[in-house]
């Protein structure tokens, strides 16, 4: 009986496909979507995805690094769960990528251009107001929109919500398709060689019961821990609710107004 297939949406299983040493084809292949240029060369981190990396949560731990061109670093993340300071965090990514481009010895002008892409399985609130799931960004000036200070510094950021509806079978779109749905991407029949190898891969790993355990023990960490996290939210909402009633209940103010307008039980009013 065949598996179902992993969700590419797993961090995990979206560096096992992207990110993997001999996967370079498909890596240049979603790059060449992104950044709509011609990709001569892929280099890709060589560092090997450990167990213990699944059950740790620090910056970027399993990001994809590599090399195009021999000229210009890319970061690329994909994040399930929104932790509201992505902005500050593609930055920092960006911030040391960019300094670790720069040997000792070297000049300034040897730093190479850095580009940073950041898939997220949610919308940013920050991006509320942009329709189209891919921005692009650089530094721009304030009056002056079209002059860019320096190219070397790109962020990409992907969100796949608002790809749903707002596709328009561009290369772009068909990878980000294969992300959400791959299933709807059919190996036998896709034009697109890239695309066909990713899909191959990602059967081949749906079907492997160590790849299957990896994925796993990765899904089930996220949850636990966003659990954990929420929990903890939750507590702190608590305590500062808790709080405001009772600072209201020492001002006199009328136990049902309390009860209407934080929402405790006139009993916990009480007993404050």
């Amino acid at each position: 009986m065949e598996k179902q297939l992993l969700k590419p949406t797993l961090d995990y299983v979206f560096k096992r496909i992207f990110g993997y040493t001999g996967n370079e084809e498909i890596t240049e292949g979603l790059l060449s979507a992104i950044l709509q240029d011609n990709i001569t060369n892929v280099e890709l981190d060589k560092n090997p995805i450990l167990e213990r990396d699944l059950l740790d949560d620090k910056l970027g731990i399993l990001d994809i690094r590599s090399r195009i061109n021999n000229n210009t670093n890319i970061n690329i993340e994909i994040q399930v769960v929104n932790k509201f300071d992505i902005e500050k965090r593609i930055l920092y990514y960006w911030s040391k990528l960019y300094s670790k481009s720069l040997n000792k010895g070297e000049k300034y002008k040897d730093l190479e251009k850095t580009v940073v892409i950041l898939f997220t399985d949610y919308e940013l609130e920050s991006l509320k107001g942009i329709e189209k799931y891919a921005t692009k960004w650089n530094l721009r000036e304030e009056e002056y929109t079209k002059i860019i200070l320096t190219n070397v510094l790109e962020i990409y950021i992907i969100e796949l919500p608002k790809a749903r509806n707002n596709k328009k079978n561009t290369e772009l779109d068909k990878w980000v398709e294969f992300i959400i749905n791959p299933e709807k991407v059919d190996s036998m029949k896709e034009e697109n060689k890239a695309l066909r190898k990713a899909k191959e891969v990602l059967e081949e790993i749906s079907q492997d019961e160590h790849e299957q355990y990896l994925a796993d023990l990765r899904e089930k960490y996220i949850l636990d821990k966003n659990s954990i996290e929420y929990g903890a939210r939750e507590e702190g909402a608590k305590e500062k609710t808790t709080e405001i009633a009772k600072k209201m209940k020492e001002d006199k103010i009328d136990i049902n107004i309390i009860s209407k307008y934080t929402g405790l039980t006139k009993e916990e009013i009480k007993n404050l």
